[in-house]
Order: C-alpha cells, then sequence, then structure tokens
C-alpha cells in the first residue's frame, strides 16, 4: 500500500488536519508527525488533547513524535508518495525553505524534498508578512505545492465543515486521490 507523511504543526487548524488524516486513510497508509506546537494548539482547538491525539493514532499507520529522529520517515529509503504539512507554522515553512531541520517534520520535509516527492504545505496565517511570502516563494520554487485553506463560494457552502472538506479535497487532489466531500467546478 503506498504511503504519505502527515505533518502537523503549531498552527491553528486541528480540524484541517484530522479530516485530512481521516481521508487520507481511506486511500494510504499515513505517517504522522505531530509537533509540541501542534499539541499545545490542541489543547485551544479540541475538547482534550488525548481524545485529538487518539483519533490521529486511530487513523495513522504510525504517530512520531517531533524529536523521534530514529523514525522511518526520516530516512529517503522509507517508501512514500509524499508529505502533507497540514496546518504549516510560518515556523516550519521557514526552517524547511532555510533548509534548517531540526524536528523530524522538518526532517522528514527535507526528505520529501531531496527525494523529489511530492510535498504540500497548508499554511495557517493571516495577515501574510513579506517574511511569510518570501518563504512561499522559496519552497515553491523548490517544488512544494501551498494549498493555503482559502474561502471559495461557487460550491455554495453550508457550514464551516463544507469549507473544511473543500480544502481536504484540494490537498488530495495534489496525491490524485479522490475525495467525496469535495466539489469541482462544473
Amino acid at each position: 500500500m503506498a504511503r504519505i507523511v502527515l505533518g502537523v504543526s503549531g498552527a491553528s487548524g486541528t480540524e484541517l488536519a484530522l479530516r485530512t488524516a481521516a481521508a487520507l486513510a481511506d486511500h494510504v497508509e499515513v505517517h504522522t508527525v505531530v509537533t509540541d506546537g501542534a499539541k499545545a494548539v490542541m489543547e485551544y482547538e479540541t475538547d482534550t488533547r488525548q481524545a485529538t491525539m487518539e483519533r490521529l493514532e486511530s487513523l495513522s499507520t504510525a504517530v512520531y513524535d517531533e524529536d523521534d529522529f530514529g523514525a522511518s520517515i526520516a530516512s529517503g529509503t522509507f517508501e512514500t508518495e509524499g508529505m502533507v504539512v497540514v496546518p504549516c507554522s510560518m515556523n516550519t515553512l521557514a526552517k524547511v525553505a532555510a533548509g534548517f531541520s531540526d524536528s523530524l517534520l522538518t526532517r522528514a520535509a527535507d526528505v520529501t524534498l531531496k527525494e523529489d516527492r511530492q510535498l504540500v504545505f497548508v499554511p495557517r496565517e493571516s495577515p501574510l508578512s513579506e517574511v511569510h511570502l518570501e518563504n512561499m516563494q522559496t519552497v515553491a520554487s523548490r517544488g512544494v505545492t501551498i494549498v493555503p485553506p482559502m474561502l471559495g463560494f461557487y460550491y455554495d457552502p453550508d457550514d464551516i465543515d463544507d469549507v473544511v472538506d473543500h480544502v481536504v479535497g484540494k490537498i488530495l487532489d495534489r496525491f490524485d486521490l479522490s475525495y467525496d466531500g469535495f466539489e469541482r467546478w462544473s
């Protein structure tokens, strides 16, 4: 079975990470790395961090802490279809732009780049500073796809779940995977 690495960093968007994990799990093995910052954000955005982590663990083939440099996803010999970082903090994006691999998440992203695999960042920040935009341009010039969770209205969303589903559909589209919650322009 194919594999995709899911990075969850410390930006707002825990629900995006959970819904992406669930959608990916329908198609591939999901190898998830969660940063300490992401765990802190989970405290604010979910009922409990423990329940959220248990949900991620149930959707993932494996879940790794950010300091587990011995994990399989730290090596280019571990074959994957690529990686998605959702949500992607500006800290994580800047480190990858600079080639700074100080955590398993940034190491896995670096491996994905060096192995020329699909790498998708879902940055969660607003407004964007010039530095943020420069870092996005830097990673985009190296082949990273930037999928910001932007609002869309052509699919006539009824609620926030429809908006989240639309973003998840755009993420899965980058890996040529289908998602029932994604409505294309017709």
